[in-house]
């Protein structure tokens, strides 16, 4: 069912704060634009936010919190802004910050004594700065497997098993996404605060911003919230609803959970500078000084800046890139851009704020379709920079297109090379075990109605069916089929025929990099 059928209607009675005669002239058919965004790239629901000089210009949703249900987006409607998070998280160390009691250069230990990560070099020598700024010689999304998809571990035994997760580069040599240690400074906040990093975000970001309906992560939605429900194409094909990610164990990289009406006003503060609106009293309050504001919006990472895949999204490629704390920096026509984006299961979004014009623009959406958020962020950008109109919804496609095309591309070499008459090296049951990775823990092999089946240990959330592929390699199909994380299984052998170690890796380049098997390295464990 295409988005336009229901998205229109639903549109007609989304509730608004809007203040047309404010929209520039190339946002005059911005309900209409979305409705075709919606459509274009099966999102059932949007919320958007623009904030102009200080003032809410337009705090709206379109479309639905659930496919084939009734009840609307409007501008309260919670969504998981992920790690849009990460950005909260360093404006409350930032608060620490400006009253005395952590620096950005402070030891990592000098907080959390029992921090370690897998070299003692970097164990001594991490700062709080180097928590936010993803440069710790981590991999891509390294560990993400500790809380990706929900399992059972602590905040505390996340962050304390990266002692075992092997660094991929020099510290501090080049820009890596992680999510860790975004966790890791969530328990230096409640180390430095004595309070829990969800009571932090309550009393010394939520209410003083004003953001009444934010929760700090889902575990807090109750039955009958004006949440949205996260949807995900099962097998790369079908748009179907996903369950909420409990993400409290990482919940300061990525837990969140705010509607528009509120992120216009957190977006409203990060452009005056860290100041709030005055007390009752008439004085003039802050946040965060201007100081400490500076200090988040300027590159401390620099990011390698690679070149758009198709041509029409060349305007977008910036001259600058790089990280600050918990915050995106580049540029677009000239001015520069402070950003981020957000990832969750079902859920993706993205701020963008452009300090030079006292602009920000929030889109929220319930659907797994970072190409929406990009070409709903690009358009109001345009329009307010008076550049040339350029189709981003077309755009947009052309790239999802090109991207699921070099995802086929790179199946079919995997077919091409595959020996299909070949047969595994052992008999099923030798292949059953338990197995485990340093960082990660357990993994599970079984036999169950003569098949082979493997589960991780701290989730139910990972279980799936091997099939044979090659020679001694195999298939996960997850159970779970939202997760589009198949993967393959290589079981390496002995001289003596006996199993030695087994290493995964996802089959798609297009899963989530949160899902790092390609970093276990799986030992047998001996009865």
């Amino acid at each position: 069912m295409k988005i336009i059928r229901w998205g229109l209607a639903v549109l007609a009675i989304a509730t608004a704060w809007l203040r047309a005669a404010e929209l520039p002239a190339g946002l005059r058919d911005f309900d209409a634009y979305v409705a075709r965004v919606q459509q274009e790239f099966d999102v059932p629901g949007v919320a958007v936010a623009i904030v102009k000089d200080g003032e809410v210009v337009l705090a709206r949703g379109y479309g639905v919190r659930e496919l084939g249900k009734p009840e609307p987006v409007d501008a309260h409607t919670l969504f998981a802004i992920a790690s849009n998070t990460k950005a909260f998280t360093a404006a409350g160390l930032a608060i620490l910050m400006d009253e005395g009691k952590l620096a950005w250069d402070d030891r990592v230990t000098e907080h959390l004594p029992w921090f370690r990560m897998s070299d003692p070099y970097v164990t001594q020598e991490m700062t709080v700065r180097d928590l936010l700024t993803h440069r710790s010689g981590l991999a891509l999304g390294a560990g993400d497997l500790l809380f990706w998809p929900a399992t059972d571990f602590t905040t505390r035994e996340v962050v304390e098993r990266l002692r075992f997760v092997p660094l991929a580069t020099s510290f501090r040599a080049q820009f890596a996404y992680d999510n860790i240690l975004y966790a890791t400074a969530g328990l230096v906040i409640e180390a430095v605060s004595g309070r829990s990093w969800e009571d932090f975000m309550r009393e010394r970001l939520f209410a003083p911003v004003g953001m009444t309906d934010t929760l700090p992560n889902c575990q807090h939605l109750q039955s009958g919230t004006n949440a949205a429900t996260g949807h995900a194409k099962y097998d790369f094909k079908d748009l179907r609803a996903v369950p909420p990610l409990a993400w409290d164990n990482a919940a300061a990289a990525g837990g969140i959970y705010s509607s528009v009406h509120d992120m216009a006003k957190w977006i409203a503060v990060q452009l005056a500078g860290g100041k709030l609106s005055a007390g009752p009293d008439g004085a003039e309050r802050t946040l965060f000084t201007a100081a400490r504001h500076k200090e988040m919006g300027s590159v401390v990472t620099p990011i390698k800046i690679a070149e758009p895949k198709i041509d029409a999204l060349k305007p977008t490629r910036p001259n600058f890139l790089g990280y600050g704390l918990g915050w995106t920096l580049s540029d677009y026509r000239g001015r520069k851009l402070v950003s981020h984006t957000g990832g969750w299961p079902g859920q993706v979004s993205k701020v963008t704020l452009v300090p030079e014009l006292g602009l920000g623009v929030v889109v929220l959406t319930n659907a797994e379709s970072g190409a929406a958020f990009q070409a709903v962020s690009w358009r109001v950008l345009d329009a307010y920079l008076g550049a040339p109109a350029t189709d981003w919804v077309a755009a947009y496609a052309e790239s999802v297109k090109a991207g699921t095309a070099s995802a086929d591309e790179d199946w079919a070499k995997h077919v091409a090379a595959r020996a299909p008459d070949s047969n595994p090296s052992l008999p099923p049951a030798s292949y059953t075990g338990t197995y485990r990775d340093a960082w990660r823990g357990d993994v599970f092999v079984a036999e169950q109605d003569g098949r082979l089946t493997l589960r991780f240990s701290r989730t139910d959330k990972l279980e799936g069916d091997l099939e044979h592929w090659q020679h001694d390699t195999f298939i996960v199909r997850w159970r779970d089929r939202s997760h589009n994380a198949d993967s393959f299984v290589t079981f390496a052998l002995t001289p003596d025929g006996k199993i030695d170690q087994v290493k995964m890796e996802a089959i798609s380049p297009l899963t989530d990099f949160s899902f790092d098997f390609h970093d276990l390295v799986l030992k047998p464990v001996k009865p």
